[in-house]
């Protein structure tokens, strides 16, 4: 049902006073995407795909990123926004919404990654908090909302010759929408004169046979929570909240890299519930996926009608191995909570100072 923006002012669904072909902000930033991933419980085959829509820039872009042992298959796709629709396609990639909130069907017809899979929700959907950063002038750099959830996928997944029967994978997804740095950089102006000083991010979407946990983290430098939003999730629907939680990260020695995390958390009866997380395999978001800090593509940015590129990384080629840290790094994780294991995702990201783990500067790293 691929209803024009005109055609979608028919419906009582606005929410300012526009016309549906416009965004609510004026904001260049102004972004709405989606983020899916895929695993096999193992650690050696790990899938992330994405695909979004930029309305004030006049770009749609996605991408597919594999990475199978030590090598990672990255396929990267952007296109004119013409006319916003509920269509979501860039070139051969496609995102079929076949029950809203409960299953997709996404979908690539390409030689470098193929993929025909089919996403189950085994939970609901979570709204998740607000998300709001601020430069030093008070100015929005990231505004956005976001929900999350937790299912399995199924299909077929094609990469470098070899098919893979996907059954049953466990993965994580989300929708946002709002404002985040897209597209061409802008000037930096006066920010240029007070640099940021670290970055310290956390989110833990993990699913277990009775229920699933969705944990964020975000803190300054000095391990002031900027953002925190811990809940459980079962498959009737209720949603509790589990507190402020505790982060412990074990990081291998000369490195920021995790290589096991507690999460300790809280119900509502004030009972502690523990968490365990062995990060598994690891997808660098910067490196081939278009997130902040990718040398070789943006989010957002204007390469031109039906542009399309890829690459193969080698993951033990020195330049890649050391551009690695310098952003966010999607993990994914098995899990344990009360005797049951749990698989999902470990992103993080730990740049520059953070008083509470005792990383001084930029430069510091595990003893």
């Amino acid at each position: 049902m691929g209803l024009t923006p005109g055609e979608l002012d028919e419906f009582p669904i606005h929410q300012a006073p526009l016309p549906m072909a416009r965004a609510a902000s004026s904001d260049r930033n102004f972004y709405d995407r989606c983020y899916l991933n895929a695993h096999d419980n193992a650690g050696e085959v790990f899938v992330i795909a994405g695909l979004g829509t930029y309305p004030n820039l006049g770009v749609r872009d996605a991408f597919a990123t594999v990475r199978v042992k030590d090598r990672q298959f990255s396929l990267r796709l952007s296109d004119a926004l013409d006319a916003r629709s509920l269509e979501q396609q860039v070139g051969p990639m496609r995102i079929e919404v076949v029950d809203p909130l409960k299953e997709l069907r996404l979908t690539c017809d390409h030689e470098h990654v193929g993929l025909d899979l089919t996403w189950t929700g085994a939970f609901p959907a979570v709204l998740e908090q607000r998300h709001l950063m601020l430069d030093a002038n008070d100015r929005p750099t990231l505004d956005a909302q976001r929900f999350a959830q937790l299912g399995t996928w199924s299909g077929t997944l094609q990469v470098d010759g070899t098919t893979y029967e996907v059954t049953d994978w466990s993965g994580t997804r989300d929708r946002s929408w709002g404002i985040r740095p897209v597209g061409d950089a802008e000037p930096p102006g006066r920010s240029a004169d007070q640099p940021l000083d670290g970055f310290w991010w956390l989110y833990a979407p993990l699913r277990f046979d009775d229920f699933a946990v969705i944990v964020i983290v975000q803190e300054s430098p000095d391990g002031f929570r900027t953002l925190n939003d811990a809940v459980r999730v079962f498959p009737d629907g209720r949603v509790e909240q589990l507190g402020w939680p505790r982060i412990e990260i074990d990081y291998e020695s000369g490195t920021r890299m995790p290589v096991g995390a507690r999460l300790h958390l809280t119900t509502p009866q004030g009972d502690p519930l523990l968490i365990e997380v062995e990060p598994l395999s690891f997808v660098a978001l910067h490196v081939g996926c278009g997130y902040g800090g990718d040398p070789d593509w943006t989010h957002g940015v204007w390469k031109g009608k039906d542009w399309a590129d890829t690459s193969t990384y080698d993951l033990t080629d020195p330049d890649i191995v050391g551009r690695v840290p310098w952003g966010v790094i999607d993990h994914s994780a098995r899990a344990t909570c009360n005797g049951q294991v749990g698989w999902g995702l470990f992103e993080h990201a730990s740049l520059g100072r953070h008083d509470p783990t005792g990383f001084a500067d930029w430069m510091a790293v595990a003893p």
